[in-house]
């Protein structure tokens, strides 16, 4: 069979057939009269298998040693092959996402393009005053992907870079509580709890909405990010669980103080006194819970509070009945109305 009619049959051009002549990977089996190439049936059988390997991303230097080499064993370059198409597929991944991030920006033009493109990678820096730098920028006319804000947050590991990060998400709107929503179930406890501090400083409904749904998270550092964010925004079913962090020892001076907040209402000042009272009286309570307790009680204002610290100043424990004897005197001293 001549080059051309095997070239029709199998879909490999002419040239690719002369090339693979000269590398000596199909060399035609005979020359008819006339000189031209003609090609075996096995000939084309070997086109076949080469036209295969090459379909597996082998290069042709690969596919020679595959065919030719009767020791040649698959299993290293087929694994060889697996990590390098991954390691494309991720590389191709990454540029999608890149591209989509610059086309959810809306750019204008292409040096807007380039002031994205710049952002989006000054994000992924490794140089975390770069990532902080480029978080503060974002809410400073370079329209930034809240794709890119809630990816940068979620990955954070620096206390500057990632408090900077929610508050140009925060800026942002809405826009990101969807995904956060989906952090918020992630396997990894890091991101969780990155989702649910983002969260917090959503200063909107559907944001109070989801750190409500977030008391119930089966991660109990959610549920206690969320009832910090939850208790300052004046939400009183938070109180329980407010005085337990208090009592674990569990994000204890932000419980209190925002207990301290909520208690500025008279009608919840009393309310939040016997919580914090009953929870001292419980059998259960160690004396640091009871020290940290008192410490929170002595920031409720009210008479409950008030006859609660007066027991307190004879209590058992020192530490504990010096606090509330201190306090008691401070509180004697204050003016009335």
């Amino acid at each position: 069979m001549l080059i051309g009619d095997v070239a029709r049959r199998s879909g490999v051009s002419a040239r690719m057939l002369r090339h693979y002549d000269a590398l000596g990977l199909v060399r035609p089996t005979d020359r008819n009269d006339a000189g031209y190439r003609e090609y075996s049936s096995e000939d084309i059988r070997r086109i076949f298998h080469i036209e295969s390997l090459r379909s597996l991303g082998m290069s042709l230097r690969d596919v020679g040693r595959a065919l030719d080499d009767p020791g040649f064993t698959p299993t290293e370059l087929v694994d060889d092959l697996i990590r390098r198409t991954r390691e494309r597929i991720a590389d191709e991944t990454e540029l999608l996402t890149r591209l989509s991030r610059v086309d959810a920006a809306e750019p204008v033009g292409w040096p807007e393009v380039l002031r994205i493109v710049a952002l989006l990678q000054a994000l992924g820096s490794k140089s975390a005053g770069t990532r902080q730098r480029a978080a503060l920028s974002s809410v400073e006319g370079v329209p930034v992907p809240v794709e890119a804000l809630v990816e940068a947050v979620l990955n954070e590991t620096d206390p500057n870079v990632a408090g900077a990060l929610r508050w140009a998400l925060a800026r942002t709107g809405d826009g990101g509580l969807a995904l956060l929503t989906e952090a918020l179930g992630s396997p990894v406890a890091e991101v969780r709890k990155r989702a649910v501090r983002s969260v917090a400083e959503i200063p909107n409904g559907e944001a109070t909405a989801l750190l409500r749904d977030a008391l119930t998270n089966l991660d109990i550092t959610v549920r206690r990010y969320a009832a910090l964010a939850l208790g300052a925004r004046g939400a009183v079913d938070t109180v329980p669980t407010l005085i337990d962090m208090i009592a674990e020892g569990a994000y204890d001076a932000d419980a209190a103080d925002t207990l301290s907040a909520l208690a500025s209402d008279p009608a919840l000042a009393d309310q939040i006194a016997t919580g914090l009272v009953d929870r001292l009286a419980h059998s259960s309570v160690g004396t640091s819970a009871r020290r940290r307790l008192t410490q929170a009680l002595a920031d409720i204002p009210g008479t409950t509070a008030s006859r609660a610290l007066a027991d307190l100043s004879h209590d058992e424990d020192r530490a504990v009945a010096h606090t509330a004897s201190y306090v008691l005197g401070i509180r004697a001293r204050q003016p009335i109305g």
